[in-house]
């Protein structure tokens, strides 16, 4: 009797790795319309990670089903791209409403990093802080569950990033250094014509 529960306890776990890695990297993800939806990337056993061509959409591990020899989900990849599509302006529209002019800025590990100082119009950001500013692109920031700026690097890698400014100095993004250049010349041409 005890043998038989033995291999039936050692049979169940030998079907466990089974069903955890039935979604692997690479393997194929097929949508309830029989079309590839896309390639996993990545599964911790909870989330598992698909590559649709547009977007890498997480899906609970637990919304996959083995159907026919292929893994499917309930959904095609034209509304799981919609899903995302929609996640992803979200996202950006809270980080935009977020990203202002003196608005707080934290590090991806929680960590103080300074202060926005400009946004221009090339969507390139500076950061103040008191070590010197760092420009980095509007996509290296998001807004977190309550709203507050993130941005999408660590505290160290922002220090080592920081150029200090010195006293006095005028802060610029290249766009409106460019701004700035243009405007100037325009004047000086204004004035030869007097």
């Amino acid at each position: 009797m005890k043998f038989t529960k033995l291999a039936l306890l050692a049979t169940a776990m030998a079907a466990a790795p089974y069903a955890a890695n039935a979604q692997d990297v690479g393997a194929t993800v097929f949508g309830n319309d029989d079309a590839a939806i896309g390639t996993v990337t990545t599964n911790d056993g909870s989330v598992v990670t698909v590559d649709t061509g547009k977007h890498k959409a997480p899906l609970p591990a637990n919304l996959l089903a083995e159907r026919e020899g292929k893994w499917t989900v309930n959904a095609t990849k034209a509304q799981i791209d919609q899903m995302m599509d929609a996640q992803v302006a979200a996202a950006n529209e809270a980080r935009d409403a977020a990203l202002i002019e003196g608005a707080a800025v934290m590090s991806a590990d929680g960590q103080p990093v300074g202060t926005v100082y400009t946004v221009d119009t090339e969507d390139m950001v500076i950061i103040k802080n008191d070590a010197g500013i760092i420009t980095l692109t509007r996509d290296s920031f998001a807004a977190d569950a309550n709203g507050a700026l993130i941005v999408l690097y660590s505290a160290a890698d922002i220090a080592s990033n920081t150029t200090p400014v010195p006293e006095g100095a005028e802060i610029l993004t290249p766009a409106q250094a460019r701004a700035k250049e243009a405007g100037a010349g325009a004047g000086d041409e204004a004035e030869a014509e007097m």
